[in-house]
């Protein structure tokens, strides 16, 4: 693969790569009755990063489809796709799109952008780390990424929750959202 190097990385060489579904996991995690995490993900989405010149310029977007939310308990993924959470009838893509890189230090970028969830948009942080890059053994180029951030879920209007006898709440409302992935040239 074409690298060049800035900083201290060999990133890839200036250009639009598009996410690799097969190599890409795009997860979330929330509280549950504030004892334990559920760990979830969402099967059915796109997206491009766009690698400026200078890294600094560089840009992503992310397209979710809401109906592909899974935990691995039916029930709860029925209870997630309702209009209590992501209402997916009226609401079928989360969205995100950068607007500009503020940061790098150590291996890691800050992004903000612009998050879509049921037509709420908010601007929201993200930690970018780069993976590297190489060719896969079938001669595809590839380069990896780590992104995290932390989402109140209320500012997005996902408002439903119930309250325990033993006190505190049965959802959290911090909702901790992690991508591992893959991009390759478009």
């Amino acid at each position: 693969m074409s690298t060049r190097t800035w900083e201290d990385l060999q990133l890839p060489t200036a250009g639009t790569y598009v996410i690799d579904v097969a190599h890409t996991r795009v997860g979330f995690m929330a509280k549950h009755m504030m004892v334990s995490k559920v760990r979830g993900n969402f099967g059915d989405f796109s997206g491009t990063v766009t690698v400026g010149e200078n890294p600094l310029d560089s840009s992503a977007e992310l397209t979710i489809k809401t109906e592909s939310i899974s935990t691995g308990v039916a029930d709860r993924d029925g209870h997630l796709r309702s209009d209590d959470f992501l209402a997916v009838e009226k609401f079928p893509e989360i969205t995100f799109r950068s607007t500009r890189v503020v940061g790098y230090s150590g291996g890691e970028f800050t992004v903000l952008g612009d998050l879509t969830i049921r037509d709420v948009t908010k601007q929201v942080e993200l930690t970018v780390e780069y993976g590297g890059a190489g060719i896969n053994p079938w001669g595809q180029k590839v380069w990896g990424f780590s992104i995290t951030t932390e989402i109140n879920r209320e500012d997005f209007g996902l408002t439903w929750n119930q309250a325990l006898e033993t006190g505190g709440v049965l959802v959290g409302k911090k909702v901790k959202i992690e991508i591992e992935g893959e991009a390759n040239p478009a």
